[in-house]
């Protein structure tokens, strides 16, 4: 994905997902910024997505997860969530049960390289971006987000 493209559909979403994280991957992205409610329509669970996960995961990367709550991406994506705990010392899953799951943008942001972001999560009418000026502003929602945001659901259960 060389060019900013808007995004139309859910296929176009998902299609736009998969390209930015293998882009991400290929670009050598350090960080990795991951915003949704839930991430139930996004295709984390897919094979391919989780390869090119495996490949970004080399040293001095890391991913942030931010959502409302994490209970579809253990229902939906088993095999991020197998990925997960191999690279927990990379990964941040923070939650923000402040806000409504409406107030949560849906944003996918590889720092230095891209950013995808649905503005229309009911229509999934978006934008892919290459600015850095996008980048920032994807970058201050997120922000807004994560002050009010803690640590969330575990790589492993723990328990007596």
């Amino acid at each position: 994905m060389t060019t900013d493209m808007l995004i139309t559909s859910r296929s176009e979403f998902h299609q736009a997902l998969r390209e930015a994280f293998a882009e991400a991957a290929a670009a050598g992205s350090r960080e990795l910024w991951l915003v949704d409610a839930d991430f139930a329509d996004w295709p984390l669970g897919e094979r391919a997505m989780v390869d090119c996960l495996g490949e970004w995961a080399a040293s001095s990367r890391h991913l942030t997860l931010l959502a409302q709550n994490f209970d579809e991406v253990a229902r939906r994506h088993p095999r991020w969530v197998s990925w997960r705990r191999q690279w927990t010392h990379i990964v941040s899953c923070r939650t923000n049960t402040e806000l409504e799951s409406a107030a949560i943008p849906t944003l996918f942001i590889a720092s230095d390289t891209l950013s995808v972001r649905l503005s229309d999560v009911v229509h999934h009418r978006g934008r892919v971006s290459h600015s850095k000026a996008d980048e920032l502003h994807c970058k201050e929602l997120v922000d807004a987000v994560l002050q009010h945001s803690e640590e969330a659901f575990p790589a492993t259960a723990t328990g007596l």
